[in-house]
């Protein structure tokens, strides 16, 4: 008998119970009281996906020599192979795959590690080619190279790095969920790095703004060790060349490029951080983009997943020798929906001879992680950063703006009512239809495809205010997990499916009973959500959606 009954539980309260088992026998045990029970649709399909999931994380040491490649994604081939170091069962994996789901990418990544493995081998008892390295400025003297400016780029290598840096947004005299989700994170992150590597690193938390002290004990409480804040009331609203300078300073301190009078701090010795989170919002792209620019490293942007672990690499420009192979450290795996928008690619940032690429950093979506439970009990380091800002930094003064009164932070509700390109018979009565069921629940809000953020739609000025890009939801916006998501007019392409597939139960208006996003709903409504949103609307202010999802069950 399983310590959960489904039969006495609403789906919204199974969701983040459900999220904590990590027995699949006690999850088919559940599901079986399901199904002699109540037999609800959503509850078997949420719980037949946890099974899923915890299945294919105990499965992780699959066995290339007898797995079965139509079962697995093309990620899964990529992350078997790079473990695979035999090129014969590699061989015998791409005649499979040939032979099966004949697949252009999980070949290309077969064969890719055939030829890194058969590299190595022929190298083995021979002498290694070194890579010739030509420092740019004379490869390429007749160029204004932009390193000349940065003498630094290639002044770095071997140098310390340490700690994973948070910069914690505020928003209207907040801290964002994004923040403590981030910090949560980061949290989980050094305490098993700490662990795996016997090392003593910190989550190191980034304020800046007008009211940035006001928020320290917060980002202790989430999960910091340390906290580094500069205020100024000058910094209400984010600017970038005064925040990209102060992340920057506070990163060189203590370390070999320190401005004068920081060479030496007591709270850092080392060069740079070694890891850097950013939050993907507006301000949070810009930031986390300038800051990398600036000292000289990469950024995976919009992740949706991170984990630190080594990896190895056969990369020529990485590992200085052709045909050699290395194994880097404690490296940070971004995640994040590739171009294609059909699989996850997993972002590296690796140094290679002569070029560090530290710090590793990522943005990350909101709603990407769990909100961890705060402890005010626990102490942290707080350093106030005292830096002088230069008076060109605020040369174009801002006199009036304004501030929607809801703000746009949709992670935090219950409902979440989500319009496509369904809309476009008449945008601004879709607007205000979807506003309309959102008004009707207690505590909801209104989101968008990117369908509708990048069309040429005309809205009325009532309406106009609503469609912004801080309203997106999916790889490139906000990534939410409602107990309620009703998607009107929405395809289900991958992209968006990243920002709501968490959520506890979802409802699909759709015109097209085949559209993609049928394969991850609970409820297709099957109808032009110019009909449909209204008799939504009029089931929830009488309390009967229930019953009309029941109805609408097949």
């Amino acid at each position: 008998m399983p310590d959960i009954d489904p039969t006495e539980h609403e789906i919204a309260e199974l969701g983040p119970k459900i999220k904590d088992i990590d027995d699949a026998d006690e999850l088919r045990a559940m599901l079986e009281l399901e199904e002699a029970g109540e037999d609800r649709v959503p509850v078997k399909t949420l719980i037949e996906d946890r099974i899923e999931k915890v299945e294919s994380e105990d499965d992780g040491d699959i066995d290339p020599e007898t797995v079965d490649l139509s079962d697995l994604t093309v990620a899964d081939v990529a992350n078997m192979v790079r473990d695979v170091d035999d090129a014969d069962v590699l061989r015998d994996l791409l005649e499979r795959e040939k032979a099966g789901e004949d697949r252009k990418t999980a070949k290309s990544q077969i064969e890719g590690r055939i030829e890194s493995v058969e590299g190595t081998e022929e190298a083995e008892g021979e002498e290694a080619t070194e890579v010739e390295y030509v420092p740019p400025e004379e490869k390429y003297p007749e160029l204004d190279h932009p390193t000349n400016d940065k003498q630094w780029v290639e002044g770095t290598v071997g140098a310390e790095y340490r700690d994973m840096w948070v910069y914690c947004e505020t928003q209207a005299g907040e801290l964002v969920d994004v923040s403590k989700e981030m910090l949560g994170k980061a949290r989980e992150l050094m305490d098993s790095y700490n662990e795996d590597y016997d090392e003593d690193e910190r989550v190191v938390a980034v304020l800046i703004g007008a009211d940035a002290g006001d928020h320290v004990e917060d980002v202790i409480a989430y999960g910091a060790d340390l906290v580094v804040y500069h205020e100024d009331p000058r910094l209400e609203r984010f600017r970038h060349q005064p925040y990209t300078e102060i992340f920057c300073d506070m990163a060189r301190a203590g370390g070999d490029l320190a401005a004068k009078g920081r060479e030496e701090v007591d709270w850092k010795a080392y060069h740079e951080p070694r890891y850097t989170v950013f939050p993907a919002t507006n301000n949070g792209r810009d930031l986390s983009a300038l800051v990398q620019g600036e000292l000289d490293s990469g950024l995976a942007s919009d992740c949706s997943g991170l984990y630190i672990e080594n990896a190895m690499i056969s990369n020529p420009a990485k590992v200085g020798t052709a045909g050699d192979k290395k194994e880097f450290e404690r490296v940070l795996h971004m995640k994040r929906p590739d171009f294609s928008g059909f699989e996850y690619s997993t972002i590296l940032c690796i140094d290679k001879p002569h070029r560090d690429f530290h710090p590793q950093g990522a943005s990350v979506i909101p709603g990407s992680f769990e909100m961890p439970d705060p402890d005010f009990e626990r102490e942290g380091e707080v350093v106030d950063y005292e830096m002088e800002l230069d008076d060109d930094w605020f040369k174009v003064e801002v006199e009036e703006y304004d501030r929607l009164s809801g703000g746009v932070d949709l992670t935090g509700n219950d409902v979440v009512v989500a319009v496509g390109r369904g809309i476009g018979d008449d945008p601004t009565e879709g607007i205000e239809l979807a506003l309309d069921l959102v008004d009707a629940f207690d505590d909801a809000d209104l989101g968008l495809s990117r369908g509708v953020i990048t069309s040429s739609y005309s809205f009325d000025g009532h309406v106009e205010q609503y469609v912004t890009e801080e309203r997106q939801i999916g790889e490139s916006g906000q990534e939410v997990e409602p107990d309620v998501y009703i998607a009107a007019g929405i395809s289900g392409a991958i992209q968006h499916k990243v920002g709501c597939d968490e959520s506890d139960t979802i409802i699909a208006v759709n015109t097209d009973p085949d559209a993609d996003i049928r394969d991850f709903s609970d409820y297709l409504i099957e109808g032009d959500l110019f009909e449909v949103l209204p008799q939504l609307t009029e089931a929830v202010e009488t309390g009967e959606l229930g019953a009309m999802m029941e109805a609408s069950d097949d």
